[in-house]
């Protein structure tokens, strides 16, 4: 599929002076349940807040990405203060709809008439670029998935938890849920986007949900994935066990287990061995944040190759619990190869 193929939609959401937060324009559509959770998700209808300039997430396996202006006098706008350019796809990639937000924004303070916009992103629809000697150029080609993926940071991730992003990396790799504290939503969308990266051989970004409210049709959207890595900025997400296996206070660089994924979350010596090599890889001045992923992800290759060559030996190539006991691992070890088995669908039910 080519990339541009990826665009569902492109919305306009504007603040007047009386401080009304309105849909004004979409194209072609999107559900009045998706512009509900995109009309949240703009820091417009917040009254004295922070703007917040760029926001992604996803809700109903649609990304959204969002790029907040405030107008500055004069342009063809009257009577709008801010507006919001919102970009709706199939794929991950925030620089790449960055990019093309500044340059919608750019043309809508221009003109003041979504039209033009929407030009642009019919041009990028159809062949992948818009050109605009004032308004800035953008090439879809420009931005590799590859990139998006590896923009986060790990080293970041080891840098504040050390050995603790062992259980980040046992929860991700068993795909439990992942629930993040932040009150800051930038921080938040930094954090959450590098977590998938430790779990590299799967290059599975719809895990992540980096921006979610405790709105009941949003935590019901949640509530559909069996693992998942979710960011909140209200902190009386806490309280809400129901939501996460694991969950992290980013400001207080604190990681809890919850009671019920205890059990398969056990820590051990091969927890250990991992845990130490990841913060080495991490701590390696030469290595850059992709050289850590790969790393990692080798590790990850040995565990998995030796987890498929005890399913080879078995019935179906699919493994037992009584096949892990006759190799005597340790309890903690056997523990996590089993239920990690069960997430690589190796197990016989």
């Amino acid at each position: 599929m080519a990339t541009s193929e990826m665009m569902l939609s492109l919305g306009l959401i504007e603040k007047d002076v009386n401080a009304d937060t309105l849909w004004v324009w979409c194209y072609p559509s999107i559900s009045a349940d998706l512009r509900e959770v995109l009309l949240r998700k703009c820091c417009l209808p917040l009254n004295n807040q922070v703007l917040h300039t760029f926001v992604f997430g996803q809700y109903c396996r649609t990304w959204y990405y969002i790029t907040t202006v405030e107008v500055q006098e004069p342009t063809a706008l009257k009577k709008v203060t801010h507006f919001s350019v919102v970009i709706t796809a199939k794929d991950f990639n925030p620089e790449k709809y960055a990019a093309f937000s500044r340059v919608l924004c750019r043309t809508y303070i221009k003109h003041g008439s979504p039209v033009k916009m929407m030009e642009c992103y019919i041009a990028v629809l159809t062949k992948g670029i818009c050109q605009s000697d004032e308004n800035g150029s953008f090439l879809i080609k420009d931005y590799d998935v590859r990139k998006a993926y590896l923009a986060g940071s790990l080293k970041d991730v080891v840098s504040q938890f050390g050995m603790e992003t062992i259980i980040l990396y046992t929860a991700l790799m068993l795909k439990k849920r992942v629930v993040v504290y932040h009150p800051r939503i930038e921080a938040l969308l930094e954090f959450t986007r590098a977590l998938p990266g430790l779990v590299w051989h799967r290059k599975d970004w719809s895990i992540l949900h980096p921006f979610v409210h405790l709105d009941d049709n949003e935590l019901e959207n949640l509530k559909l994935y069996t693992g998942y890595v979710a960011g909140f900025v209200d902190p009386e997400v806490r309280d809400r066990s129901d939501l996460f296996d694991v969950y992290v206070n980013l400001p207080d660089s604190e990681i809890t287990v919850s009671q019920n994924a205890k059990e398969a979350m056990a820590m051990g010596k091969l927890h250990k061995e991992i845990g130490n090599f990841i913060v080495q890889a991490a701590e390696d001045t030469d290595h850059t944040d992709a050289q850590v992923i790969k790393d990692i992800s080798v590790k990850t290759k040995e565990i998995l190759s030796n987890l498929m060559s005890l399913a080879d030996e078995a019935e179906n190539s699919k493994l037992t619990l009584e096949t892990l006991k006759q190799r005597h691992y340790p309890p903690a070890t056997e523990n996590f190869l089993f239920h990690l088995a069960a997430a690589e669908q190796l197990l016989k039910i």
